[in-house]
C-alpha cells in the first residue's frame, strides 16, 4: 500500500536542480571571479544530463558565461547568499501530486542575513518556475542540508541542528519529531547525536556527515588522522552509526569516505567532506579538494553508483564559505 506522503531520495528521477550565483553583495566578493567559475561548472555539469534551475542577481553577466543554454532556466532574483540546499524549497509526494514545502530559513540560525534568501522560493512559484508543483509555506525553521531521506520513510538528521534552539526555540524534542513525521509521512527517524567539522557554521548539518545512498546503505565522512580535531567527533559518530537499524531492524551497511587533509584559509580549518556528494539524473557529482584521497574518494564512488558517471567537482572555493557542493544546490523531484 502506498503512503500518501513521501520524502523522496535523491537518487529518484528530478526535473531539475537550483542553483543561486554569487554576487558582489554576498561573502564571495573576495573571490567571486573564482566563486563563479566554480558554479558555472557545476551548472554545465548538470545541464549535460538535466534541466538546471540558475537564479542570479547579475544576471545578463550570468548568461554571457555559457555559450550553450540548453536545459537552461534562468532567473533575475536577488539573494544574500547561494545556499539552496538551505533555503530551496523541499518536496514531498502528496498522493499523486509533488507538493514544495516552503519552511522558514534564518541563516542557520540568526548567523547571517537571511531575509532575501528566505523569500526565493515564494518568488520562483510567483515568477511559474514551479508550474505542476503544488506549494506549501511552513512556519518551521528547517534546512534542506539538516536532513537526509531514504525514500521510503527513514529521515537521518542530527540532533545538534534540528534540536538547537537557534532555530525552533520554544518547541521540544517530542514536537520537533511530531512535526517531521507529519511533514514528511515518516516511519523512522535516526538522530544523530555525534558528528561535527572544525568550520562548520551550520550546527551539524547531516548532508556533510553521513548520507544514504540506498534503503540499507549509508556513507560517512571519515578521519583518521589522530591529531586532526575532527577525529573524535567523526569516531563518535561511526560508533553511534553502528547502533543504527533499517525499518527491518537490520544493521545498515556502513561505507567509510576517505580521510581528507586539513584545509585552511587565512588560518582558519575548512569543513571539507566528500560527503556532500549531489546525485542527479545519471551521474553523481563528487566534491573533491586536491587532497591525497580525491582519487580514492573517486574510485568508491564508481562502486558505489555503478549505473551513473561520477564527476568530480573542485570545491577547494567552495569550502572557504563554510559549505561544498551539495549545499549549493537543490534538486526538485520529477512531475
Amino acid at each position: 500500500m502506498m503512503k500518501d506522503i513521501v520524502l523522496p531520495a535523491e537518487w529518484e528521477a528530478q526535473e531539475f536542480v537550483q542553483l543561486v550565483f554569487p554576487h558582489k553583495d554576498t561573502d564571495w566578493v573576495e573571490y567571486l571571479d573564482d566563486a563563479i567559475a566554480t558554479f558555472v561548472e557545476i551548472a554545465k555539469t548538470i545541464a549535460k544530463y538535466q534541466r538546471c534551475l540558475i537564479v542570479a542577481k547579475n544576471l545578463q553577466y550570468i548568461k554571457s558565461l555559457f555559450k550553450v543554454h540548453k536545459n537552461l532556466i534562468f532567473v533575475r532574483l536577488d539573494s544574500d547568499d547561494t545556499w539552496s540546499r538551505d533555503f530551496g524549497g523541499i518536496t514531498i509526494k502528496d498522493g499523486k501530486s509533488l507538493k514544495i514545502l516552503d519552511f522558514k530559513f534564518n541563516g542557520w540560525g540568526k548567523k547571517y542575513p537571511s531575509k532575501k534568501d528566505n523569500k526565493i522560493t515564494t518568488q520562483l512559484k510567483l515568477k511559474g518556475i514551479f508550474k505542476g508543483y503544488k506549494h506549501q509555506s511552513i512556519p518551521f525553521i528547517l534546512e534542506g542540508g539538516a536532513i537526509d531521506s531514504d525514500g521510503d520513510g527513514v529521515l537521518l538528521t542530527t540532533s545538534q541542528c534540528l534540536l538547537n534552539k537557534n532555530r525552533n526555540k520554544f518547541l521540544s524534542k517530542n514536537t520537533i519529531e511530531k512535526h517531521l513525521y507529519e511533514f514528511f509521512g515518516l516511519d523512522k527517524i535516526l538522530w544523530l547525536d555525534y558528528g561535527s567539522l572544525v568550520g562548520d557554521d551550520t550546527d551539524s548539518h547531516i548532508d556533510t556527515l553521513a548520507r544514504f545512498i540506498s534503503t540499507d546503505t549509508i556513507v560517512y565522512q571519515s578521519c583518521d588522522d589522530e591529531t586532526d580535531p575532527n577525529f573524535i567527533p567523526l569516531q563518535k559518530m561511526h560508533n553511534q552509526l553502528k547502533t543504527f537499524k533499517t525499518k527491518k531492524g537490520l544493521n545498515y551497511k556502513l561505507v567509510a569516505l576517505p580521510s581528507i587533509g586539513p584545509k585552511y584559509y587565512q588560518d582558519e580549518q575548512l569543513p571539507s567532506t566528500y560527503v556532500n556528494f549531489l546525485i542527479i539524473n545519471g551521474a553523481v557529482l563528487v566534491p573533491t579538494y586536491n587532497d591525497t584521497n580525491d582519487t580514492k574518494a573517486l574510485e568508491i564512488f564508481k562502486k558505489l553508483f555503478p549505473k551513473r558517471d561520477i564527476i568530480s567537482i573542485d570545491c577547494s572555493i567552495l569550502i572557504k564559505q563554510h559549505g561544498s557542493l551539495h549545499c549549493v544546490t537543490m534538486q526538485y523531484p520529477k512531475l
